[in-house]
């Protein structure tokens, strides 16, 4: 489906791709994958034409469509749910002809609408918005309404609706919640087309993908499986490496000491023969794995008794409106809650109310004085100042320490002397969310409250702050897309729904099953109140436009329509014939599209029937209303 071959791509300095090459299968699901700043992105760059290459070549199959979110949708007066229909830019063309269309080619017209699935079009974009956040009432929706993170989600919807040829990707689940993650991971599993991803959602990578991209050093190398198979792979791979340069270290210290030992006395010679091999042995080449900086958070020193947190019959929002009410919850400092519900559910302000931003309007909340919360939210990072430094962030709060304590509190989060003085605007997204999340723990609280931690952060940080949540001793709170970081830290789930929170009884695969059953109940709703497809309805008569006289006579409508009837049929006996011929079968290429054209023939006979017996009736109706 895609050949990269020898691809080779300089910019700002440094070489993202040395003659790189990589072969993708038609319809595979590939992820993505390597260290934050690799190239990933700019690869899919480079494949849309959005960058030129400097060497190399990069094919795809000819007028095949290429899909990919760049940015948000535009804010229009589109309703969603026709904003989503006409991403299918096939089936909205032939609804628009079919206003304008010449009587002879409303067959045809019908016939590819019906070969299409047109008239499922609509409970199909209904089940993609419904999995990606929105609700029923949603669909009837401007686009102007929707704010730009959910107007990405559209632009996500869309590109899964149109089902190109090729889907590319680039971090899909980095705005969207634990429940458009978890549906999006069922969804691109299923999906029929080709499908690249660039992730760092391991659980999305192991049930979605089926092959795994990696790009490291300029180069992309291609494993079978998804990110666990291909960790077990790379790693052997490591392996082999190693030894193999073990050896060939070995050879080269052994011919070193002949060279060194006979070069100028009788066995020069010999010492002249070694001396060319040595010359041909294979420079050493670094083989060491990438290491990552673990992340710094400190446990409490004194632990609290229980409970941290009581609440009983507690109410909170904003201005006396109520989010949440009823909650009657218990958090001790062995708890590590995971916490879900859909955006707009009250997550948050849940988060607020427990990191002290806000109050309850009613009820009762028991809280320890002595507690101290480390909380992180996005908006944090967006909160940065781009002009800061992470060792002028730490002085502010540290300033009663030395500067060299200062520096190695900030070499402990990953920062080293290079890293220290950079401008906050220089920082990656994940050094960024690293120096928060440092700065966060760094008063060793007794509970951390963590929402969405691991937007920006690569497959390996977030193992490390999976194994820092771990050794950490106290209280957590998380609020995550990444499935997996839920799973392995989080031993109790509490749902946010209803407007309230309640333990959930149950395990992720269990909330994975209860987000999909919604998703498709939500896409048989709207099946259920949307009209059929034009194709499926009768042509339009008098009575359909209103009363107003047809463009042309009903007569001339009918033998139309008859001589579209008779053309189809044609075109299906010929196929037919060309089947039963003994030596069509010799060529099985032959065969499979004979088989193609009659299944649309077929369907395109269908439709053209249902043309022909309206336009018959409407004539027989006005012949028998004249008299």
């Amino acid at each position: 489906m895609l050949q990269i071959s020898d691809l080779v791509f300089d910019a700002w300095g440094r070489r993202f791709f040395d003659h790189a090459s990589a072969s993708l299968p038609e319809g595979a699901k590939v992820g993505l994958v390597g260290r934050n700043g690799a190239g990933k992105s700019t690869l899919f760059k480079l494949i849309l034409g959005q960058l030129v290459a400097g060497d190399g070549d990069i094919r795809l199959p000819k007028a095949a469509r290429i899909g990919s979110v760049d940015q948000e949708h535009p804010a229009t007066p589109v309703p969603l749910l026709e904003t989503v229909l006409q991403a299918d830019v096939e089936r909205a063309s032939l609804l628009v002809q079919l206003d304008t269309a010449p009587p002879e080619h409303l067959g045809d017209i019908y016939g590819r609408l019906e070969v299409i699935g047109a008239d499922r079009a609509p409970s199909r974009a209904a089940e993609i918005l419904s999995g990606l956040g929105f609700s029923h009432a949603d669909l009837k929706r401007p686009m102007a309404e929707f704010s730009g993170g959910w107007r990405m989600r559209v632009a996500l919807a869309a590109a899964l609706f149109a089902e190109p040829e090729l889907l590319l990707l680039d971090e899909p689940t980095n705005y969207l919640d634990l429940e458009g993650a978890l549906w999006l991971e069922a969804r691109l599993s299923n999906y029929p087309q080709t499908a690249v991803i660039i992730s760092h959602d391991r659980e999305l990578l192991n049930n979605s993908v089926d092959h795994i991209l990696h790009l490291n050093n300029g180069q992309l190398d291609l494993y079978v499986g998804g990110y666990d198979a291909f960790e077990r792979q790379a790693s052997e791979r490591l392996r082999l490496k190693e030894a193999m340069e073990a050896k060939v270290e070995a050879q080269r210290a052994h011919m070193q000491s002949f060279v060194d030992r006979f070069s100028a006395g009788t066995r020069a010679r010999q010492a002249q023969s070694r001396m060319k091999r040595l010359a041909k042995l294979p420079p050493p080449s670094a083989v060491l794995s990438e290491r990552t900086a673990p992340f710094a958070l400190p446990s409490p020193q004194k632990p609290l008794p229980p409970p941290l947190i009581r609440l009983e019959g507690a109410a909170v929002g904003y201005d006396g409106d109520p989010i949440l009410r009823g909650l009657n919850l218990r958090l001790d400092l062995d708890d590590r809650i995971g916490l879900l519900g859909v955006n707009g559910a009250g997550k948050s302000t849940f988060a607020k109310l427990i990191a002290g931003a806000l109050e309850v309007s009613d009820g009762r909340m028991q809280r320890d004085r002595r507690l101290k919360v480390g909380w992180f939210h996005q908006h944090q990072i967006e909160a940065l100042d781009p002009k800061d430094t992470p060792l002028s962030i730490i002085r502010r709060a540290l300033p009663e320490a030395t500067e060299s304590q200062r520096r190695a509190r900030i070499a402990a989060f990953g920062f080293g002397y290079d890293k220290a003085e950079t401008r906050v605007e220089s920082l990656s997204g994940g050094e960024r969310a690293r120096l928060l999340l440092s700065m966060v723990g760094m008063e060793a609280p007794h509970l951390l409250i963590l929402d969405e931690p691991t937007n920006h952060l690569d497959i390996d940080s977030r193992r490390a702050l999976l194994d820092a949540l771990n050794d950490f001793q106290g209280a957590v709170i998380l609020i995550t897309h990444d499935r997996s970081l839920m799973e392995l830290a989080a031993d109790r789930l509490w749902l946010t729904a209803d407007g309230t929170i309640t333990p959930f009884d149950g395990d992720m695969d269990d909330y994975a099953k209860l987000v999909l059953q919604r998703a498709r109940a939500e896409a048989r709703s709207v099946q259920d109140e949307t009209p059929p497809s034009p194709h499926t309805e009768p042509a339009p008569g008098p009575a359909a436009r209103g009363g107003r006289t047809p463009s042309g006579p009903a007569r001339r409508r009918a033998e139309a329509a008859e001589a579209a009837l008779a053309r189809v049929t044609r075109t299906l006996e010929e196929i037919d014939a060309a089947l039963l011929d003994p030596t069509t079968f010799a060529d099985p290429q032959k065969t499979a599209d004979l088989s193609r054209r009659r299944d649309a023939a077929q369907a395109a006979l269908a439709a053209a029937e249902e043309v022909w017996l309206a336009a018959a009736e409407a004539l027989e109706a006005i012949r028998a209303s004249n008299g």
